[in-house]
């Protein structure tokens, strides 16, 4: 109670109040430090410079917000899950910790006004929400220390933006999932890079092919060759899902492996797993005009 009372007087007292008022709506408390929830919403491309003349942006605090979240968040879902085994638990972890879902918590708690940055707003550096929301973790850990940072992830993020139930439950990893299925199935399944290039920001696109059997299940788009293997492979689900023709064609391509009678072997063909994350919009970004 002192506690909270000193650092309203403290907020008083000072020239800056705005800042600190911004800060607090989004924390729940004053910063001590000020400084580094600042340079958490830098983004690289701010070209802002010390008063020596150094550059200064929020990738180190990115890269430190990092790992501290992933401690957080892999607390808290081995204490919610408690009788689930290691690679549940670490799915899990991995679907709250990806780009797409921090971009949208720093969108949530009003973190996005913040930042600082030169770029025009795309589908692309819309992950300088996600990262900056890493850098903020990173600023709140340095300032505050590990405790405050996990009751602040838990209490004004999980609680109120994440259903923990609903996203262990979601799909996400389709490449995973699509490679285990050829597996099974006994077709042969290849990633490959088909174009690369950059777009009007600098950035660069990748365009990479699934091919099931030597059968080409879609082209998927993104700006990692990881974010284009997914969207690739998520098409070749759908594709397997809904085009008969091709589904018939792909299993046709499966290799014959014989018994020990030198039989063929005739095991049954497992049906693809029913998934209506595969019937959502699409999250491939667009090509660039």
């Amino acid at each position: 109670m002192l506690k909270t009372i000193y650092n309203r007087i403290r907020l008083f007292m000072l020239r800056r109040k705005e800042p600190y008022t911004l800060f607090y709506n989004i924390l729940g408390f004053y910063p001590k430090n000020i400084q580094l929830y600042e340079q958490a919403c830098l983004h690289r491309s701010s070209s802002i410079r010390t008063e020596k003349g150094r550059w200064i942006n929020n990738e180190r605090l990115e890269f430190l917000g990092d790992a501290i979240l992933d401690a957080i968040v892999a607390d808290v879902v081995f204490k919610t899950f408690d009788s689930k085994k290691e690679g549940f638990l670490t799915n899990t972890r991995s679907k709250i910790v990806q780009r797409e879902t921090l971009n949208k918590l720093a969108v949530q708690i009003g973190l996005d006004k913040l930042i600082i940055s030169s770029m025009k707003t795309n589908s692309h550096n819309n992950y300088m929400y996600g990262n900056a929301f890493e850098a903020f973790i990173g600023a709140i850990y340095l300032d505050q220390g590990y405790n405050v940072c996990k009751k602040f992830v838990e209490e004004r993020v999980i609680a109120p933006y994440i259903n923990l139930s609903k996203v262990a439950k979601k799909e996400f990893n389709f490449k995973s999932r699509l490679i285990e299925w050829c597996q099974k199935q006994k077709i042969s399944i290849e990633f490959s890079l088909v174009e690369s290039f950059v777009d009007h920001d600098n950035n660069p696109v990748f365009q990479s092919q699934a091919q099931l059997g030597g059968l080409s299940g879609g082209i998927g788009i993104g700006y990692s060759k990881k974010e284009s293997q997914q969207n690739a492979a998520r098409m070749a689900l759908k594709k397997l899902h809904n085009d008969k023709t091709y589904y018939d064609a792909v299993i046709a391509t499966r290799t014959v492996i014989k018994n020990e009678a030198g039989e063929n072997d005739n095991t049954p063909i497992d049906e693809l797993p029913n998934d209506a994350t595969l019937h959502e919009e699409e999250n491939t970004p667009a090509l660039p005009n």
